[in-house]
């Protein structure tokens, strides 16, 4: 059996029948405008380097999808049967949503201080199973220790926020980056950037 689940710019999603259950089999796709010797070794490196993300990410702590296998352009993981914080946020008390902010939080400067960059830190991106919080598609993901990089991957989350969850973002904003300043050794220059980026939006939106 199988099943396309997602269809982006960059790749197609499928589920797929796996051992005694399911796995996501992530194929990134041929761009027809690029150089065909770039475009393979273009889709070669992403694939490769998710996986690697993927992989690191666990090591520090972060749940995310197990990697099953890798070949070429195509990368298999664990499926998670589980809720997307999307649409768990409305649904949850406040205590419950304080509690996730902070494990947002946290994850996030785990990722951070490991100078892995998500580069896609949505509500749609987080899932729970089990109780547990899991980070998944790092395919715009990479490895940096810029401050600027960091900051930019939280400022993307609070747009996120701002535009999908209004009436929670507040609160949300303020559990995760709470948490974040606690655990992440670089807190204070980042948030620092993340201010002069929203302030520099702001003058943008302006004129």
């Amino acid at each position: 059996m199988s099943e396309v689940i997602g269809r982006g710019a960059e790749a197609v999603l499928k589920k797929e029948e796996f051992m005694d259950g399911y796995c996501v089999v992530k194929e990134r796709l041929k761009k027809g405008y690029r150089v065909e010797e770039l475009d393979e070794k273009l889709r070669k490196e992403r694939t490769k380097e998710e996986s690697k993300l993927l992989s690191e990410a666990r090591r520090v702590g972060v749940s995310t999808p197990q990697v099953y296998e890798r070949q070429e352009n195509v990368i298999k993981v664990e499926f998670l049967d589980g809720d997307k914080v999307r649409d768990l946020v409305p649904e949850y008390s406040e205590e419950e949503r304080e509690k996730l902010a902070e494990e947002i939080g946290t994850c996030i400067a785990k990722l951070h201080n490991r100078g892995i960059v998500h580069g896609d830190l949505t509500t749609s991106n987080m899932i729970v199973k089990d109780g547990e919080l899991y980070f998944i598609d790092f395919g715009l993901g990479y490895f940096s220790k810029s401050v600027e990089d960091k900051a930019v991957d939280l400022y993307l989350l609070w747009e996120v926020l701002d535009s999908t969850h209004p009436d929670y973002r507040d609160e949300l904003w303020e559990g995760i980056t709470e948490s974040y300043k606690e655990t992440c050794d670089s807190s204070e220059q980042v948030m620092r950037r993340v201010d002069n980026i929203a302030k520099r939006g702001r003058y943008v939106s302006d004129r």
